[in-house]
């Protein structure tokens, strides 16, 4: 029987939760407000909040300073083609260690994880000089391999709790019933765990959309993303918040859109299988 919840409670909780969010979209509103002040307006002190002379003049100037379609372009097929390179490396992997487990399957994955907690500045020198001596510096096809790479432990875990919910007697049918491991992994795992596999999808999108480190140090003009686009307007003669808000603004909108009408399936992913 449900417990019942009192008026009283949904009240502070929607207060509590209301109170949250405003917290988290805070720093996004405000750097969206200054994207429309003049600089002086920008570090003027006290902060004006709504009452200012809006104009969108750091936005002509980031347009005629920036190519930011080609930042874009870069975006997107780092992003997308990291991702989807990640996940077809993963299913396999994932329904390897939660179908047919071995004595080493956990410290397999306890490895993986270990390899998130590696300041990536440890790794810098050594991959820089292998892209340099490979041809990979400046390139889409570099900035691809290493965020497959250091996204991949993310998605073979998520996929991997997401397959440890598919009941094994489902995967047992289909060899009975003369399906090769090939079509038992796309015919009849994929499409029941679709759920997990959109939420790993969208999660790790945003990761690598939003990944700096390796973006700035690996890359200079020719495959630089949306990070290395925000990062152009941070300069020795100081910070200039202004036109820094209107660059940051348009990197971080078509991520936000896409998080906003991918909501409801990011969610179902996330709790998948978490009620019975």
């Amino acid at each position: 029987m449900a417990r019942k919840v009192t008026t009283q409670r949904k009240v502070v909780m929607t207060a509590i939760a209301w109170t949250l969010g405003i917290l988290i979209f805070f720093p996004i509103l405000w750097t969206f407000l200054t994207s429309f002040k003049t600089e002086a307006d920008a570090i003027a002190s006290p902060p004006q909040f709504l009452f200012f002379h809006w104009t969108t003049e750091s936005y002509a100037e980031v347009q005629s300073r920036s190519n930011y379609l080609s930042h874009f372009m870069n975006s997107v097929i780092i992003s997308f083609g990291s991702t989807l390179i990640g996940l077809i490396i993963a299913i396999p992997a994932a329904w390897a260690m939660a179908f047919s487990p071995t004595k080493r399957t956990k410290d397999v994955l306890m490895w993986m994880l270990s390899t998130k907690m590696m300041p990536p500045v440890g790794a810098l020198i050594p991959i820089y000089l292998m892209f340099r001596n490979s041809g990979l510096l400046d390139s889409r096809l570099g900035l691809v391999i290493i965020l497959t790479l250091i996204n991949l432990p993310i998605i073979v875990w998520m996929l991997y709790t997401y397959f440890k919910e598919i009941p094994g007697e489902i995967l047992e049918a289909a060899r009975m019933d003369g399906a090769s491991l090939a079509k038992e992994i796309i015919y009849v795992l994929t499409p029941m765990a679709v759920p997990g596999i959109a939420s790993t999808l969208l999660l790790n999108i945003i990761l690598a959309w939003n990944e700096a480190f390796w973006t700035l140090n690996l890359t200079a003009s020719k495959a630089a993303p949306l990070t290395a686009f925000i990062a152009s307007y941070s300069s020795p003669e100081g910070l200039f918040y202004a036109k820094l808000s209107a660059a940051s603004t348009m990197a971080i909108a078509p991520i936000l859109i896409l998080g906003w009408f991918s909501q409801k399936q990011l969610v179902r992913g996330l709790t998948f299988g978490a009620v019975k």
